[in-house]
């Protein structure tokens, strides 16, 4: 589908159905650009996997056709897939001083920042892309310098909003502000593609100020040592940290990569001034246990994540009986067990817990219906499109929407491909739309043979069945190995018998040698089927002595 003059198509390549992992296009005038490129993290349903990258097939079949990638901010989620893409995408990507920053480490990581065009665009800066007029639009987030984007084309204009809040009093950055907004508005506004993440929420996210104090009380009664955990890229959490450090009379102990990354870039972009000096683990682990305050990734239960570590004791901070954890987070749906493990784990050592149902240690980043309400009244836009959420998010979104006033509004998912104008909004044609999945260093569908074999090597474990012959008969016995196979005291029988099973196979009539694999992989499975009621993988190597 190749984009008209006058005509301008979006497509939800990632992040419309979902809560992560943001793709969006715009097409107009034969080309098209895109707006974020995004990761989502792995659950169970991916055996080995830690990351999941969207499936840019539909654009890469026109790669002549894209024209850049304009990134809003420095979630993970926004633009984590980019050390992976970008180079084969072969565009320019453009960003705000902050998330350039983050990014250009990302593809330092991965050896390719010499071969990725990277732009750096100041906020409130417009800029060209292609047929495509953009200007970065701050507004408040729990990250520096997180932007709308107003996009102007022949067509008309959108107000693309990324993640978003209202805050009053920010603790970094300088949102636009209500008259600036209106004045978007005022000069038309066809649609609004808008965040739906916290759309349930009756009452405003609150401001990052506001939870300085509840962090500050929550602190200052603890008697040993205090960890808090919070999402990595919170920057403004962060900044109210180290001054709760500095009004408890604690030094305070910055741990984990991507903490350590996001303190670089942001003192390097100016932020941060006036955080205090921090302290490296060792000299935290040697301070009186009430004078330290240590801040560590892992809030979500990330398996490798500082706080996942010093939970098993196997990192060089320690917390005993006594000490605090607070989690300065909102859970994230579909990581309650991950985190209840490791909450589990501290409070098995008698460590004390603190979460925001306890107090008030965390605001969200993303808005709720009066912030949503209220930006309506700004941009005034003649149609809304929800993102960034589930399908019950976005639906949520759309009758809010048009409660409040806003003429059209539609739902659409990651692959539908929307007419916004000119006239109503319409879906107008179906993209192709996946998952790839990162193991180790190579990227595969995350449906492939690689994926679906490692499932059910997870379900039903696996045999391996080694046969020699000669001249089409057994040559010595079978030998069998198991991994996996609910078997655990009676291994040496059910070996046993599976030997037995394969050695017969073999002894069943000469026959071509395919048939003959084929017929021991069936015969111990059969025996793996009887007695443990399942269907385990099982390879067998065929020796012709």
């Amino acid at each position: 589908m190749t984009p008209k003059t006058n005509e301008l198509l979006f497509c939800a390549l990632g992040g419309s159905g979902e809560i992560g992992m943001n793709v969006n296009l715009y097409g107009t005038e034969g080309k098209w650009v895109m707006v974020d490129c995004g990761i989502t993290f792995a659950d169970p349903a991916y055996p080995g996997i830690d990351v999941v990258l969207p499936d840019l097939a539909f654009i890469e079949d026109r790669l002549d056709d894209l024209v850049g990638i304009v990134l809003t901010h420095g979630h993970e989620d926004h633009i984590g897939a980019l050390p992976y893409l970008a180079e084969d995408l072969g565009v320019p990507l453009y960003a705000t001083p902050f998330t350039a920053g983050l990014i250009r480490g990302k593809l330092d990581e991965e050896g390719i920042a010499d071969r990725v065009k990277l732009r750096v665009i100041e906020q409130r800066q417009s800029f060209q892309v292609g047929p495509f007029g953009f200007t970065f639009v701050p507004l408040s987030h729990s990250i520096p310098e997180s932007s709308a984007l107003l996009i102007e084309t022949k067509a008309g204009r959108v107000f693309h909003t990324g993640d978003w809040k209202l805050d009053a009093t920010p603790i970094i950055g300088n949102p636009a502000s209500a008259d600036e907004l209106s004045a978007i508005g005022d000069k038309g506004v066809d649609v609004l593609v808008c965040d739906s993440t916290n759309i349930f929420n009756t009452e405003a996210s609150g401001s990052e100020a506001s939870v300085r104090k509840g962090l500050a009380e929550t602190v200052a009664k603890a008697r040993g040592r205090v960890v808090v955990t919070t999402f990595a890229s919170n920057a403004a959490r962060l900044v109210t940290l180290g001054e709760v450090a500095k009004e408890t009379g604690r030094k305070l102990c910055v741990t984990g990569r991507s903490l350590d990354r996001i303190l670089k870039v942001g003192r390097a972009c100016g932020y941060f001034k006036g955080f205090p000096e921090t302290v490296d683990p060792e000299t935290a682990m040697k301070l009186p246990r009430d004078r330290v305050l240590i801040v560590a990734t892992g809030g979500q239960g990330e398996a490798r994540a500082a706080l996942a570590r010093i939970a098993e004791g196997s990192h060089t901070v320690r917390l005993d009986a006594g000490d605090t954890v607070v989690f300065s987070s909102k859970q994230i749906p579909g990581n309650e067990v991950a985190i209840g493990r490791i909450q589990n784990t501290l409070a098995g050592k008698g460590v004390w817990m603190v979460t925001e149902r306890q107090a008030h240690v965390h605001v969200s980043g993303h808005p709720g219906q009066p912030e949503l309400a209220q930006m309506y009244s700004w941009i005034k836009p003649n149609a809304l499109v929800p993102v960034h959420g589930e399908m019950r998010h976005m639906m949520e979104h759309a009758r809010f929407g048009l409660s409040k006033g806003v003429p059209q509004a539609i739902v659409q998912s990651d692959g539908d491909i929307v007419r916004l104008l000119p006239g109503d909004p319409k879906k107008v044609g179906r993209a192709s739309i996946g998952r790839l999945v990162l193991d180790g260093d190579v990227i595969l569908p995350s449906d492939g043979s690689t994926i679906n074999e490692r499932r059910k090597l997870a379900l039903n474990g696996q045999i391996s069945v080694a046969v020699a012959t000669a001249k089409g008969r057994a040559f010595g016995r079978p030998q069998v190995r198991v991994q996996g196979v609910p078997v655990e005291d009676e291994r040496d029988a059910f070996i046993a018998e599976a030997v037995e099973a394969a050695a017969k196979a073999v002894e069943n009539g000469r026959r071509p040698m395919e048939k003959m694999r084929e017929d021991v992989r069936l015969a111990v499975r059969r025996v793996a089927t009887r007695w443990t009621g399942k269907k385990p993988i099982v390879d067998v190597l065929v020796i012709e002595a």
